[in-house]
């Protein structure tokens, strides 16, 4: 009986000790981490992916990673078709020998672990529907037929079945529950309590960490953290935005039927916003988030004012290197950077690196990993040619 209460006291006297951050608690060493460098990011549309995605790629290139890049002339890895191992470039002769899985595909469990080693990291982001749908709208007016025969968000939301139709779906995938769709699930599903309750559970078990768009920074002290990755390696400048003069209004109304349209992202979007917090408050601490979101902020704006002309982003007209023109999309006016004229050369090429647009840079990885095949073209002019220049 002595020996239990000893133990009960020493167990509660832990408890307070580690509560309350003592100072010699503070003296312990923390248990050391090492980055992990397998890692797999479910790269969802319209939600700050691409920023991500440079993130990845300038993490796979300071550790001389490997990248599953999709095959021949392709962009995404087989997207919007269900992903196969074969839409990476060398899998059917290299097999599981990547590093570091981003661009755009829609999720297939299985295939994926084909991929990628057994103790990749699996990642990926979510934005609220609201404006998710008002983005996608701009963005994708001229390719989806829902949003092609309408004249505004406002007008295809006070009536999306007059537009929409589930038979294109397809053609109208980025019109209702695109994020869904990005996991592999049936974006026209019925929404049924116990479906979407399986739904959020599978994917909790396929990810180890859902970031949250709207809160980026600590998105990125989150991922930073979960990764045991440097400050630098999470330190980005906001890619594949838009100006704000594109962006439409959306009506009280609007924002309520998007709710109801896409019920199935707006629960997923609810349910993982709840885990981001609650991932935070359990490892990280509000408190200390908030000093490390400075941190991240202060660099941030070092290096802007290190590497941009005009310390911010600006319109697709006033990009003066074209190599450095994001991909143009319907009705938006996606934003790029300006690159100052006098940085040394090492400087010149970090700063390229951070502004360099998702096609571009992706067409490089893969001239530096298959350099015996085709180069992706773009049909834009060539930054580089080969990793040496």
């Amino acid at each position: 009986l002595g020996l239990t209460c000893l133990s009960g006291f020493f167990q509660t006297k832990n408890k307070n000790y580690r509560s309350s951050k003592s100072h010699e608690e503070l003296l312990i060493p923390p248990t050391p981490c090492h980055a992990k460098t397998n890692v797999m990011f479910l790269k969802t549309h319209k939600t700050a992916s691409s920023t991500v995605l440079n993130i990845m790629f300038r993490f796979a290139e300071r550790y001389n990673l490997t990248v599953a890049l999709p095959a021949d002339q392709l962009f995404h890895l087989g997207y919007p078709r269900t992903f196969v191992a074969r839409f990476v470039e060398g899998f059917e002769t290299t097999g599981q020998n990547y590093n570091i899985m981003c661009n755009h595909l829609r999720f297939n469990p299985l295939e994926v672990k084909r991929v990628m080693a057994a103790n990749t990291f699996y990642f990926s982001i979510l934005r609220n529907p609201i404006p998710l749908l008002e983005s996608s709208y701009i963005y994708y007016k001229n390719n989806v037929p829902a949003f092609r025969s309408s004249k505004n968000v406002n007008e295809f939301l006070a009536s999306p079945t007059k537009y929409y139709h589930p038979a294109d779906y397809r053609e109208n995938i980025y019109a209702r529950n695109i994020m869904w769709f990005d996991f592999g699930y049936n974006n026209n599903a019925e929404d049924d309590t116990k479906y979407t309750q399986a739904i959020l559970e599978e994917i909790e078990q396929n990810f180890h960490l859902i970031l949250i768009a709207d809160y980026f920074d600590e998105s990125m002290i989150l991922l930073k953290h979960a990764l045991c990755w440097d400050l630098d390696d999470v330190i980005y400048f906001k890619l594949n935005s838009r100006s704000p003069d594109t962006v439409q209004t959306l009506s009280p109304e609007s924002e309520e039927q998007i709710k109801a349209w896409c019920s199935l992202d707006w629960k997923l979007y609810l349910h993982f916003n709840q885990s981001f917090w609650r991932r935070i408050e359990e490892t990280i601490g509000l408190e200390l988030l908030e000093k490390e979101v400075d941190h991240l902020r202060t660099r941030q704006k070092e290096l802007m004012e290190t590497c941009l002309s005009e310390q911010e982003a600006v319109r697709k007209d006033h990009i003066r290197n074209r190599a450095l023109l994001p991909f143009q999309s319907g009705a938006a006016n996606i934003l790029g950077y300006n690159i100052k004229q006098d940085l040394d050369n090492r400087t010149l090429r970090t700063c390229q690196k951070m502004v360099m647009p998702e096609l571009q840079y992706t067409s490089y990885l893969y001239s530096v990993q298959h350099p015996h095949k085709k180069r992706k073209e773009v049909g834009l002019p060539l930054l580089w040619t080969s990793r040496q220049e």
